[in-house]
């Protein structure tokens, strides 16, 4: 089994990873009253134990049981050991998904951007925020991960957009000093 680095991470990764912009993620992420989201690969919740309040239920899934075990001590977070690409949800079930700073991490992200897609209820949206792998910092961050033995695979916007063109599918992207954000929307009906 490979090396878990998020394990090791998690006591002290909110200190030395900033806080995301909540005024831009709720832009992108539109909640509705009682709306059901999903922080997939959500980690320590710092973006999702910041949502709790504008959300019903928020759930975090994690691969990492260090990661979760801190998602586990912030309050109106729910807790889920899981895989992006074998979500343990009934399909159609979440009004919202979150993905930040994670779809690099994933082992098979055509396979995650499918089971996102299937756990995604009709009317409701993905919002991916990831490294802008086009940028020169980015890239250095990219090397930097792949000399620690990550496993990262970054993906510019367009291939992102490409994994997530399913019927009914409408794909927004976003540029953002060294961020890209992609929004999935599913259509209804």
């Amino acid at each position: 089994m490979p090396f878990d680095h998020f394990n090791l991470l998690a006591p002290i990764y909110e200190r030395v990873i900033s806080p995301p912009d909540i005024e831009l993620m709720l832009k992108h992420l539109a909640p509705g009253p009682g709306s059901l989201l999903l922080d997939a690969g959500g980690g320590t919740g710092r973006v999702s134990g910041l949502l709790t309040e504008y959300f019903g239920p928020v759930i975090l899934s994690d691969i990492s049981m260090g990661m979760l075990k801190q998602a586990g001590e912030k309050n109106g977070l729910r807790p889920a050991r899981a895989l992006t690409e074998t979500m343990p949800f009934a399909g159609a079930l979440f009004d919202r998904i979150l993905l930040v700073d994670a779809l690099h991490h994933v082992n098979d992200q055509a396979e995650t951007a499918s089971e996102l897609w299937r756990i995604l209820k009709p009317g409701g949206r993905i919002v991916i925020q990831e490294p802008d792998i086009r940028q020169f910092a980015v890239k250095l961050i990219a090397i930097a991960e792949k000399l620690a033995l990550m496993r990262s695979h970054f993906l510019d916007p367009q291939a992102i957009t490409d994994i997530f063109l399913f019927d009914g599918a409408k794909v927004e992207i976003y540029s953002e000093d060294f961020s890209v954000w992609v929004i999935i929307k599913k259509m209804p009906g």
